[in-house]
């Protein structure tokens, strides 16, 4: 008596292991990862032991900008928009202490740097400040510096930023150093 079972013909499942080993690495070759997002920024050198580092700042060269938990912006403890920012750093920075500069909307000499060099940006945040608006903060910050050190690379070498060389760049860099300080508010 013939078994009356039907014999299923089987699949030879011996490669698929290898087709899925291609296609895993098809796919991680051929994936786009994500570039890593964040701010730019180089932080200072630790302080060596033994030494004292720290630096006395002039009251006058120190732009103080506060943000509290609400998103509201400070100033030298007056409130401004986060669109007025920019100029009233660029004014800060680039006057000299005499308000000679084109975007100083009458900012009064005491809110003004003795020169770009010994200028510094202190930032105070509350813990409860949003991140899109830090973000924009410093957006306006590098704003700033880009426009006075473009400026500048415009005046002294009759070139853009993006024209310049290396040690050119390093002057300019060095004519409008980014110094600031962030600190939680307190």
């Amino acid at each position: 008596m013939k078994n009356s079972r039907h014999s299923m013909p089987q699949v030879n499942a011996g490669s698929m292991a290898d087709i899925a080993f291609l296609l895993l690495i098809f796919f991680l070759v051929t994936a786009m990862i994500p570039k890593d997002k964040g701010i730019k920024r180089t932080l200072p050198e630790p302080c060596p032991l033994g030494e004292i580092c720290d630096t006395q700042i002039n009251k006058r060269n120190m732009l103080e900008i506060s943000v509290n938990s609400s998103n509201e912006l400070f100033v030298e403890n007056k409130i401004i928009v986060i669109e007025d920012l920019k100029s009233n750093v660029k004014a800060f920075l680039d006057n000299n202490g005499d308000n000679s500069c084109d975007y100083c909307n009458g900012t009064n000499a005491l809110s003004s740097s003795d020169n770009p060099k010994e200028a510094v940006i202190s930032l105070q945040n509350d813990k409860l400040t949003s991140y899109e608006f830090y973000i924009k903060i410093q957006d306006e910050l590098t704003k700033a510096y880009y426009e006075l050190r473009s400026d500048y690379a415009r005046t002294i070498f009759n070139k853009t930023t993006n024209e310049l060389n290396k040690d050119e760049l390093a002057e300019v860099q060095k004519a409008y150093p980014f110094k600031m300080s962030e600190t939680e508010l307190q």
